[in-house]
């Protein structure tokens, strides 16, 4: 071979060798990607079971408050009739 042809075939050879690596970085960035959206999935996943979780527990908590202040002014009337009594 003669020094040009030469070239061509170690700039050609050095173009095949830089493709590789471009492309074995493109499969290892996809596969961060990936595991990224698959994290992503479960964090979504996970945020809605909580909310469910704490809508339910908002939703069974209103009638305590409830009951308390019922059974406060019950007492009240209780008490109010006691010393009526006297």
């Amino acid at each position: 071979m003669t020094p040009p042809e030469q070239q061509q075939h170690d700039v050609a050879l050095e173009l095949e060798r830089l493709r590789g690596t471009v492309e074995a970085g493109f499969a290892r960035v996809d596969g961060s990607l990936a595991l990224l959206v698959q994290r992503s999935d479960q964090t979504d996943k996970q945020l809605a079971d909580h909310e469910q979780r704490l809508d339910a527990l908002e939703h069974s908590r209103w009638p305590l408050a409830s009951i308390g202040a019922l059974a406060a002014v019950a007492t009240m009337i209780v008490m109010a009739w006691e010393l009526a009594a006297r």
